[in-house]
Order: structure tokens, then sequence, then C-alpha cells
């Protein structure tokens, strides 16, 4: 009875996942004739703002690393986002630890992870990259290479993350879920609101063909001390290939560094899938190795290959991610998602 309910669970997600098919096509197509070509998403409405100070460097010829990090800064300084940089939720112990990655098409890449007191971990990501042999530092040592970089050690914890913390603390219930949705605090230990998202991830192509991507989180709210998700994890939570495309993600990132999700949409670019194709198998091979678990989970992915195409594609309703380009300045689209 066991092999035939397995039997019958997997003919079922194989034939969700051919309907799923069907559907996907290029949510955006590369750029019109006469365009310079360059262009920038990012995920979430928050990417928004973050693609206008990318697309300052882009509009001027600037190089596709240089965009990224100036637009993933924007969240990073923004003290209304709970989920990135200065004004992230704390781990369970009260700490705000940030996380972060930055890589270039050529395979040049650098990140940081549990770094505390620096506002802006994406700088220090593209110094590691830069200024050292390693593609990651992290804790203290993350910590010790910013100073000695000049960077400007602070206190992150804002008085309304700490009242948030003290609020969780009542409860202290704790279960990583999708954080795009409202939720309350007894149910899931995860903050409500509906601008409760997790990370910015972003990917630029400039007017020279050249990518690259950036990535930034404070990481789940409450987490355990030390947890690292996806976020900067090369070939998880971003990769790029300047020959293929580009590749970022958001939402549990335990899942997707277990599929080393952001390679494997690339490579999935790689063998022909278009940027939607790729995203949405990527997401499906996810649904596929935890069928119970999926539906309180979500994972999204968003993709641009070489000419500039997008795609996108979610466990979960609800992701969103933002375009811009010399045609589409503020472009804010929902992803298709599994269910």
């Amino acid at each position: 009875m066991a092999d035939r309910r397995d039997f019958l669970k997997a003919s079922l997600l194989g034939a969700s996942t051919l309907a799923l098919a069907g559907q996907a096509e290029a949510t955006v197509s590369a750029a019109g004739k006469g365009d310079s070509g360059a262009r920038v998403i990012s995920t979430w409405d928050f990417g928004v703002a973050a693609n206008q100070a990318a697309w300052a460097v882009l509009d001027k010829g600037g190089h596709a690393l240089d965009a990224v990090e100036a637009g993933v800064m924007v969240p990073e300084a923004d003290l209304k986002n709970h989920s990135v940089g200065r004004a992230g939720y704390p781990d369970r112990d009260g700490h705000v630890t940030l996380d972060a990655s930055i890589m270039d098409a050529d395979g040049s890449c650098g990140a940081v992870a549990a770094l505390e007191h620096i506002a802006h971990p994406i700088q220090v990501a593209r110094r590691v990259m830069e200024n050292t042999p390693h593609v990651l530092l992290v804790g203290d040592g993350a910590l010790q290479f910013a100073l000695e970089q000049g960077f400007t050690k602070e206190e992150l914890l804002t008085p309304q993350s700490e009242q948030a913390w003290k609020e969780w603390l009542k409860s202290a219930h704790y279960q990583p879920s999708i954080n795009s949705e409202v939720r309350d605090y007894g149910k899931t230990g995860m903050p409500g609101g509906k601008d409760n998202h997790d990370t910015i991830g972003m990917l630029a192509i400039d007017a020279n063909g050249r990518l690259a991507g950036a990535c930034t989180t404070s990481g789940m709210a409450w987490k355990m001390r030390g947890r690292v998700g996806d976020s900067p994890i090369i070939g998880a939570g971003l990769y790029v290939d300047g020959e293929v495309g580009a590749a970022t993600s958001t939402g549990v990132g335990e899942e997707v560094i277990r599929n080393a999700g952001s390679f494997l949409v690339v490579e999935l670019m790689r063998q022909g899938r278009t940027p939607q194709q790729a995203c949405q198998e990527a997401v499906m091979r996810i649904v596929k190795k935890r069928p119970n678990a999926s539906k309180d989970l979500q994972v999204g992915f968003l993709a641009m290959n070489r000419h500039g195409e997008v795609g996108a594609f979610a466990i979960q309703p609800g992701f969103s991610y933002a375009v811009c380009d010399a045609r589409r300045q503020d472009g804010l689209l929902p992803s298709k998602s599994a269910f």
C-alpha cells in the first residue's frame, strides 16, 4: 500500500509539474531594439527603490557589479525594513547578525555571514572578494576584517526591533515559515505584517552585457545564534555565470542550500531552459523532495539570462519581483507559483 501511495503521489506531482510547465513563459523578454540592453531585477517590493539606485549606475554606462552593490545598500539602510540590514530583527539572543554575498560574471565572489555591528554587509562582501584570497568570512573574523578595512562599528539593534524581540520572548515560539504573508506571534513565532519579507537578491546586466548579482539579509527573525541561511552561500542564495546567466533566491534558506538552488537554476539555463522554466524546475524539485512540508514553506527563485530575459517562480503565491530598464522604471510583477 505504501508503495502504491508513493507511486500515486509521484504521478500527481509529475502531472502538476507538466501542467505548470505549459504555463511557463518568460515574464520579461529581452530588451527592445534601440535599448541599451541594461536591466536590473530584484526580489520583493522594496526592490523597486533598490533598482532605482542600481539604475542610476547602469544608465550612465556603469558596471553591473557597481550597480548591484549600490542597489542593495538601499534596503540595508532602510530603518523600516526588518529583514535586511541595520534594522533587521535579531536572533533569539537579541543579536542582529547580517549575511551578504556578491558575484561577478567571471566567477569572482565574496561573502560575509553572521556579521555584527556593520550596517552594509554587501560592501564588506565586496572587499572580501577584491582584497582577500577567500570567498567567505564569518562572525568575529568578518567583523575584524571589516574594521581593518575602515568600516565603522555600530549598534544595529533599533528600538523597534528590540521591542519586537521582547514581544517574541513572551512566547519564544519559533518555526521557520512563510514570511511574506501576515502572521501572528502565537502561531509561528514570526512577526506579522504585510511587509515582513526576508531577503533582497538583485541581478543586473549592463550596457556591455556584463552580469553581476548581490544578495543581503538579516536572516530569519529569532533564529538560533550562529544560524546562516542561503544568502551568503555562493551557489545557494546567489550564482552568476557570465556565459549563461544569473539567479538568486528568497524564502527558507535551508531548503535552498539543500538543493544548491541558484546554481541549479543557472545550470538549467545552461541546458537550454528559459529563466522562467529554470526557476520553475528548481522550485518543483524542492516540492518533490518535501511534499509534506512544501505547503508550509516558501522558496522563490529569480533569474536572468545573458540576453536579459527574466523569469521567476515560487512555491507559494505572494512572491513579487521588481524590474527596471530603459522602458520600465518601477515595475513590480507577481511571480507564478506551484500552489
